[in-house]
């Protein structure tokens, strides 16, 4: 059986959509989808469009349908959707005239069980209705919690005998095992419409799913709290703030010199202005690649050396960042120990024990415990709490991976202005 690869333009820009779809599509998709952002933002003209450019292809229009079944059908079929959504949350009533319109307009109706309770109820559910097609679909800000979901779809597939697709962060390396757990029809967004090269990264989906192969990859995947570090080695202290919606930053800490980079669950230090005590007994107390963030007072003398940080290199630790003054600068940066301070100066205070080890403190307006993750670079200092660190060090991928789409774009020869559309989506007043 030939597995379907079904492509998820969710752009809110109808240019951005069919810029990436002219590559993809050739490549080896089978369905191409007018995403729910897309729909929103452009109406059904997207998927008149796309069926326009791709009239041999299946339109699916990303509906999500609510209420109102039959208007919505209508209008999705007449405009060129061949395969049109309805969730499964809505009720039965809305489901039977959104299947009753499709056959009266020439259209399938696929039901979509995100945020379904029972997904192996409402599917059979759904199945004796008469679904044509049923999605098992774990939403994007539940991948970003590090949720897959093969297991509801194994179920899913066991219990009904429509084809089941799935959507939920697929990419070269799951593509095989959502083909194992059941799926007849792939669905693939970010992993395709993120590439820097969305012709070769469909022709890898499409190798995957046809002879259930697994092809590594570093982007377009989700982590669980194993994975952490791995991710936020793999993006910037920018990325990381836009993900926490442009939040997180420890305002006015700069590296020591350019390319200094650190990663790390912290170790909190509370201590008097020029007390160097309790920043050298804490090395002794944290763990290989753990980072120290001491609050000094914003100010001088220096409570960090070069002797610290020798210290601190034989610990394992990955860095250190001061609210407070450090010394020694030169040495530091030949030993290449990843140091960020408001201060640099010369003279040193006294070890008076003043202060506390692992209490939450307080960087400017950010408050640090430890636990939560530092990530710095060059352009400062981000805090990623450990509460949400799985999730947020997820959307920083996602960050990264936006703008490494957008860069591709701007290397053919546009703007940043036009690519985003920039005068568009300002904010009316």
């Amino acid at each position: 059986m030939t597995i379907i690869l079904q492509l998820a333009l969710d752009f809110v820009d109808l240019h951005r959509a069919v810029r990436v779809a002219e590559q993809a599509v050739p490549a080896g998709v089978d369905w191409v989808e007018a995403g729910t952002p897309l729909i929103k933002s452009e109406g059904l003209d997207a998927v008149r469009e796309l069926k326009r450019l791709f009239p041999g292809k299946t339109i699916v229009a990303d509906m999500k349908i609510m209420d109102a079944g039959r208007i919505e059908v209508e209008s999705a079929a007449k405009a060129g959707a061949g395969i049109i959504d309805v969730l499964g949350t809505a009720t039965d009533a809305t489901i039977e005239e959104c299947i009753q319109a499709g056959k009266n307009y020439g259209a399938k109706i696929a039901v979509d069980l995100i945020a379904v309770a029972d997904p192996v109820a409402r599917a059979k559910q759904v199945e004796a209705l008469g679904a044509d097609y049923i999605s098992v679909h774990v939403a994007i800000d539940e991948q970003m919690r590090g949720q897959d979901p093969f297991a509801i779809l194994q179920a899913v597939s066991q219990a009904v005998h429509v084809p089941v697709g799935v959507a939920g962060g697929i990419n070269s390396e799951t593509a095989a095992a959502a083909v194992a757990h059941g799926a007849a029809y792939v669905i693939v967004g970010g992993a395709i419409t993120k590439a820097l090269d969305p012709a070769a990264a469909t022709q890898e989906i499409r190798r995957a799913l046809d002879e259930g192969v697994v092809i590594p990859t570093t982007l377009f995947k989700r982590g669980g709290a194993e994975d952490i570090r791995r991710v936020l080695e793999m993006v910037s202290a920018a990325n990381l703030s836009d993900a926490l919606h442009r939040s997180g930053v420890l305002e006015g800490l700069r590296p020591l010199a350019p390319g200094m980079r650190l990663v790390g669950p912290a170790l909190t230090v509370r201590t008097y202005p020029g007390d160097w005590a309790k920043p050298v007994e804490a090395i002794d107390l944290a763990q290989p690649g753990a980072v120290l963030v001491i609050d000094a007072g914003g100010v001088g003398p220096a409570i960090w050396g070069e002797l610290a940080t020798h210290s601190a290199i034989q610990r394992g630790l990955n860095g250190v960042v001061i609210d407070g003054a450090l010394r020694d600068s030169g040495d530091i940066v030949k030993l290449g120990f990843a140091a960020f301070s408001r201060l640099v100066m010369p003279n040193a205070g006294e070890p008076k024990g003043f202060g506390e080890i692992g209490v939450p403190i307080r960087i400017g307006n950010q408050k640090v415990e430890t636990g939560d993750w530092l990530l710095g670079d060059d352009d400062g200092v981000t805090v990623l709490p450990r509460k949400i660190a799985v999730e947020y060090a997820n959307r920083a991928m996602d960050v990264l991976e936006k703008e490494n789409r957008i860069r591709e774009e701007i290397k053919e020869g546009r703007t940043l202005a036009q690519v985003t559309d920039l005068l568009r989506w300002e904010k009316k007043v």
